[in-house]
């Protein structure tokens, strides 16, 4: 069932009748997106059906459909079925949409068996610990459905470099509050001038580029304070990222707007694209340009990349 009939839906929830609302379900056979390109992942409350409704009409690129925190006891089974109503109610949709499940050993098996014949794009594991967890995720997940990593425990932090073990591992989410819990260190610490801020982002972005996954930084909490948001911002695009967490529209436009890319960079982009092009049809594959410097291959694939990106973000 459509979530069209949001009247009747709440009816069976109120009334506590999952039984009824899980013979609405009705898995369809979804496009997957497969593009890791999202610049905003945004929190969606999967026990929320007004939140749910909405999911057409939001900016954000990447939806995350939250089943793990935020979501009580009582409510994650019928999160769950709404969930994955979610996600038969939109088969093709221009935004990614990645199911956070809850942990392994504590529903997320389940959880991750219910979802699999209603094909999210990805599904998010939290609290992983080792590579033999994401090796039990690799058998879990039906093939075609991409895994993403939350990277919010010590030992995951650790064994960074090594739980990209299969090439359906497509993104790290770094969970910073639980993260610090996890090593004891005070959230008052995590502030945007803070050095060991500073080197935890450095280290996250570089060792999950070289393990080729697509970094995705924090949640920004304290959704109403945009001027800290955007100090994070910049920091987070000066570092390397190209993609953060959030829980609010607003969030996501600001988001946008910082990782975004200005009208010099993409005119610079073009002219070396067009540079390399017709230098490399002279056999010529390095060369000094008065205006951008010297321009060889990986330049040229670096401006590429930019404008590909572009062009998906303007679709």
């Amino acid at each position: 069932m459509p979530l069209h009939n949001l009247q009747k839906l709440s009816d069976l929830i109120e009334a506590g009748d999952i039984a009824t609302l899980k013979t609405l379900l009705n898995p369809v056979k979804r496009r997957l997106n497969t593009t890791v390109s999202f610049r905003s992942a945004m929190m969606i409350s999967t026990h929320n059906l007004k939140h749910l409704s909405k999911i057409p009409i939001l900016e954000a690129e990447c939806l995350m459909l939250n089943l793990e925190d935020g979501v009580s006891a009582e409510q994650k089974p019928y999160a769950l079925v709404l969930c994955a109503m979610a996600l038969a109610s939109n088969p093709v949709i221009d935004k990614k949409l990645v199911v956070r499940i809850n942990p392994l050993g504590e529903g997320g098996e389940e959880e991750i068996a219910f979802l699999n014949p209603y094909m999210p794009d990805a599904i998010r594991v939290p609290k992983i610990r080792s590579v033999e967890e994401v090796r039990r995720v690799l058998e879990l997940v039906d093939e075609g459905i991409e895994i993403h990593l939350s990277i919010e425990t010590k030992e995951a932090w650790l064994a960074l470099g090594s739980l990209a073990i299969d090439s359906r591992i497509k993104a790290f989410y770094l969970g910073v509050l639980d993260l610090y819990a996890d090593l004891g260190l005070s959230q008052m610490l995590l502030l945007s001038d803070n050095p060991a801020a500073h080197y935890m982002l450095s280290h996250f972005l570089m060792t999950s580029r070289a393990c080729g996954v697509k970094p995705v930084s924090f949640v920004y909490q304290d959704y109403k304070n945009d001027d800290e948001l955007r100090n994070w911002l910049e920091l987070e695009k000066m570092i390397g990222f190209d993609a953060k967490g959030c829980i609010s529209p607003s969030q996501v436009s600001l988001i946008h707007e910082i990782f975004g890319h200005g009208e010099a960079e993409i005119t610079r982009c073009r002219e070396i694209i067009r540079l390399f092009e017709a230098h490399s049809a002279l056999g010529i594959s390095g060369f000094v340009d008065e205006r951008y410097g010297f321009i060889d291959e990986p330049i040229y694939k670096g401006a590429l990349a930019i404008i590909k990106h572009l062009i998906y973000h303007r679709k």
